[in-house]
């Protein structure tokens, strides 16, 4: 079953910023839903060991990350596979950092995977929309990352 996602974000970080964050795999273990680790094996590759629910079925994923044309601070591609408890895929995608503005950045999106298993029978629809809530939380908690918090406010 094939996946298309795209789309673009405005992120509270100068384009530097947000683009050593995106190259960071402490920050990326954090901001990925369902990730649990994240180890570099290789100069930009990075073995993953997610845990997710997808409707009504949760699982145990092993992957691989890895980054490449990269043109710092502005653009890079990622390729993704792994396998585990709900099936298997694989994807690639794309993204660019601009400037908006001296203090904020627009990164823009474009990928394409390809999933199969458990998950895949799921049907199009349902995972075309988890797909897009799970991009959703990843852009949630990174514009956390840069959010300085309050002072005087409590914890």
């Amino acid at each position: 079953m094939k996946l298309d996602i795209g789309g673009a974000e405005t992120i509270q970080a100068p384009v530097d910023v947000l683009w050593k964050a995106l190259n960071d795999p402490t920050v990326l273990t954090r901001c990925i839903p369902g990730c649990k680790t994240m180890t570099e094996i290789a100069p930009d590759a990075y073995k993953v060991e997610m845990q997710l629910r997808v409707a009504a079925v949760g699982g145990s994923f092993e992957g691989e990350i890895a980054l490449s044309d990269k043109e710092p601070p502005k653009a890079c591609s990622i390729k993704v596979s792994g396998a585990g408890t709900l099936g298997h895929g694989n994807g690639s995608a794309r993204f660019q950092i601009e400037p908006e503005g001296s203090t904020a950045s627009r990164l823009t999106f474009q990928g394409a995977g390809e999933i199969g298993g458990l998950v895949a029978g799921v049907g199009q629809r349902i995972l075309s929309s988890v797909s897009k809530h799970l991009v959703g939380r990843f852009f949630t908690a990174l514009r956390k990352e840069f959010e300085t918090p309050v002072e005087g406010a409590a914890e």
